[in-house]
């Protein structure tokens, strides 16, 4: 995860035109809506209780805290973080936290998860549990949402965390995993690149027959709202030249806000470079489980994370009214 330097609290308020506008309106928007409930998983050092603490000011999430309570009231005494209004549910250790956490998520008191100080294996496997976990009919996958200075609109990159080298099949639901997430972040049309190296389809490189087959799906509606295209190079992806250039002529190509990676490694060296070399910042969400998951890591820069649960909110606020819509 990318390692920048953290910007004042204040700036977290308002939307402007600095490198960390897209997440400044990500979070302006979020707040629109009333916070999601969050069960934190084990948020035991300084820098997982500060996030809860910030998003909560924001109103981003409504937080219970799950955990071993002594070691979380001393965290928050020892660094002057106001932890009263929050509901602890105590957990000996941080496997314990996990289960609990999702419990709570099982039982209908909390509508998103979030890691504390455990690894993500710990919080992942809980979710995962056959009798007890989250497991929809999807597959589970991770976006990243990127703020990329210069660009107009947040850049989700998928799948650069969780699903290694994903089969045609697994595919389809992290392509619409993906989908789902840019409607409820606000995306007034969304447009799937399906990157490979090249934008022609080559039978010696299975990612071009892949990207070829999920634009059909498309066609055929199994996989529904949004515009599909690929396979395309990254350049003719998100540089309107560069399609000019290969005469690529598409609603996809320059202008994608989603980008389907082939696999796990080049999506993390796709979501790294933009960090480290364009000053990106990188929001985290799972998909595909019962509720979000927001994965953020003490290596964050605050503004990555607090976008993170801005992200989750806005997802919780995009099921809120699709549940309303359902009974009505």
């Amino acid at each position: 995860m990318p390692v920048m330097d953290a910007p004042p609290k204040a700036k977290l308020e308002t939307a402007g035109t600095d490198r960390h506008a897209r997440f400044h309106d990500l979070v302006a928007k979020a707040r629109t809506h009333p916070p999601a409930k969050t069960a934190v998983a084990h948020p035991c050092d300084q820098v997982s209780l500060e996030s809860v603490v910030e998003a909560a000011r924001l109103r981003l999430i409504a937080p219970i805290l799950v955990g071993p309570e002594a070691r979380i009231r001393s965290v928050a005494a020892e660094h002057q973080l106001d932890i009263a209004p929050f509901e602890i549910v105590d957990a000996d250790y941080s496997q314990q936290a996990a289960d609990k956490a999702v419990a709570l998520v099982k039982e209908g008191r909390a509508e998103a998860l979030m890691k504390g100080s455990l690894h993500t294996d710990e919080l992942m496997g809980a979710v995962v549990k056959k009798e007890t976990g989250l497991r929809t009919s999807r597959r589970i996958s991770h976006c990243f949402v990127m703020d990329v200075p210069g660009h107009d609109q947040p850049l989700i990159i998928t799948d650069a965390a969780v699903n290694i080298a994903p089969t045609l099949k697994e595919k389809v639901d992290i392509v619409q995993n993906a989908i789902d997430l840019a409607h409820a972040l606000g995306a007034p049309e969304v447009r799937v690149a399906i990157l490979s190296a090249m934008e022609t389809v080559n039978p010696d490189v299975t990612s071009t027959l892949e990207a070829a087959a999920l634009c059909k799906m498309a066609d055929r509606g199994q996989i529904t709202g949004a515009v599909l295209d690929g396979p395309l190079a990254l350049d003719n992806a998100i540089s309107m030249e560069a399609a000019s250039i290969k005469k690529i002529s598409s609603p996809v190509a320059g202008r994608a806000n989603v980008l389907v990676v082939p696999d796990l490694e080049a999506g993390n060296m796709l979501a790294k470079s933009l960090s480290f070399l364009a000053g990106a910042d990188a929001a985290g969400i799972v998909l595909g489980a019962k509720v979000p998951i927001i994965l953020t890591s003490r290596a964050d820069e605050e503004t990555a994370r607090i976008a993170s649960c801005a992200v989750a909110s806005l997802l919780v606020a995009a099921r809120r009214a699709s549940a309303s819509a359902a009974i009505q």
